[in-house]
């Protein structure tokens, strides 16, 4: 786990856009379809090495029909497939966020499954044209009918996990789920290099530090830690990073500070490590996970939706991650500093708490079982880990008291939140 954290840590800015690329649908089912081409091929280039006599046996004669019928029935199957994946895309979207549907289309089951259908159907096709065009001899056939067995198997297999899988496949639960594994990533990654492998960032940079803004508006999904140690390295001076992965950079927001004698090569060199999208990632970035998880639950908590148990259930989630955040086996600080010249501030609890927390106390103001459940989880946060979690749980604690002050008519309602409420204030936060 450590080494494939360190490499995610310090992965370049083309590697990291690389592995961005090889998610798309199209790349592996491209990849599936040149399989499926080369192997209908192979009967071609591998037809002198067969013997005559197994012609006879295997009955190769057979495989006319045989393509046939699999190239009409691979079709209609990746066209079905197809409709079922926009349909589940359309329902994650509308029921659960849009920032899940990126998780869905990037779902290895279902790129795999539709990869498979096209790559047959395709070596269908090859072999039928090839077949009718005198390509194959005897002996060519005898391999596309083996061949073709061995794919009808694998066929097979695929379609009984397929049907298994759809009847989950975008389902909100799932989607949750998938949320949550996300973020849980992410977060696991950051535990094992809280600063991505830089210096810890204790304070502010110092007062003449030459600003370092991005050379694009929108949201840094990614820092090159190993361009900027190379920079500061080269240059003798050291970066501190002001915008890590997740925030949004803008003419008023600097990306990083520089501290040391730097010209404008420089500066801008530095700028260019910064990778900035139109939306977060949920590689480098934790927190945009518990922001989805808290959308989720405000929409479930909507007049529209009126689903509390989705929210209930978003928040026992919640807790879940941080809770194993805090205990997971990672250091305070980086265990191996790769970038000696290079300072990035940790994980605020406080920031991620109000990620999360925060709009779920707002739109579930007036519900009596989510504010029951929401102080509940602050309370097993703060008992979870005192020194991390209390002074942040009291003050979420005391805010979404006083909006549930506000939105309860009865008094009974009231008391009951603020019974569990005082439970956090009495925590000591102290350590």
């Amino acid at each position: 786990m450590r080494t494939r954290a360190r490499r995610t840590a310090m992965m370049t800015r083309w590697r990291w856009l690389l592995t961005l690329f090889a998610r798309k649908l199209w790349i592996r089912v491209s990849v599936m379809a040149l399989i499926g081409v080369a192997t209908a091929a192979a009967g071609i280039v591998f037809a002198p090495y067969v013997p005559d006599a197994w012609t006879i046996k295997i009955g190769a004669q057979a495989i006319d029909g045989i393509l046939n019928v699999l190239a009409s029935s691979m079709l209609a199957v990746t066209v079905f497939s197809m409709t079922t994946m926009v349909s589940a895309y359309g329902a994650a979207t509308s029921n659960v966020t849009p920032r899940a549907t990126r998780l869905l289309m990037e779902d290895n089951t279902s790129q795999n499954v539709l990869g498979t259908f096209i790559g047959s159907f395709l070596f269908s096709l090859v072999g039928i044209i090839a077949l009718s065009t005198g390509l194959y001899g005897s002996e060519g056939r005898a391999i596309l009918l083996v061949v073709t067995i061995g794919l009808i198997a694998l066929i097979a297999v695929t379609i009984l996990r397929w049907i298994d899988y759809l009847a989950r496949f975008g389902r909100l639960g799932e989607t949750i789920a998938r949320v949550e594994d996300a973020t849980w990533e992410a977060l696991e990654r950051r535990r094992a290099h809280p600063h991505l492998g830089g210096r810890p960032m204790r304070g502010p940079p110092p007062s003449d530090a030459r600003p370092i803004f991005a050379t694009a508006i929108g949201y840094v999904q990614h820092v090159d830690m190993a361009a900027l140690q190379e920079r500061a390295a080269e240059g003798g001076f050291t970066v501190f990073v002001t915008a890590p992965p997740g925030i949004f950079a803008d003419p008023a927001r600097a990306v990083a500070m520089i501290a040391g004698e730097v010209d404008d090569e420089e500066a801008r060199s530095v700028a260019e490590a910064f990778t900035i999208g139109s939306e977060r990632t949920f590689d480098q970035d934790p927190r945009f996970g518990l922001c989805v998880l808290s959308e989720i639950a405000s929409r479930a908590l909507s007049p529209a939706v009126n689903d509390p148990g989705t929210a209930i259930d978003v928040i026992g989630r919640a807790v879940r991650l941080l809770v194993r955040w805090n205990r997971c086996d990672g250091p305070a600080d980086d265990a191996e500093i790769a970038c000696e010249n290079v300072r990035v501030p940790a994980l605020s609890v406080g920031d991620m708490l109000d990620d999360v927390f925060s709009p779920i106390a707002r739109d579930g103001a007036g519900i009596l079982e989510v504010q029951l459940r929401l102080q509940k989880a602050l309370l097993s946060l703060a008992v979870a880990d005192e020194a991390v979690f209390a002074a942040a749980a009291r003050r979420h604690s005391t805010i979404a008291l006083r909006r549930s002050e506000a939105a309860f008519a009865l008094e009974d309602e009231q008391q009951a939140v603020a019974a569990v409420a005082a439970g956090i204030r009495a925590v000591r936060t102290d350590g």
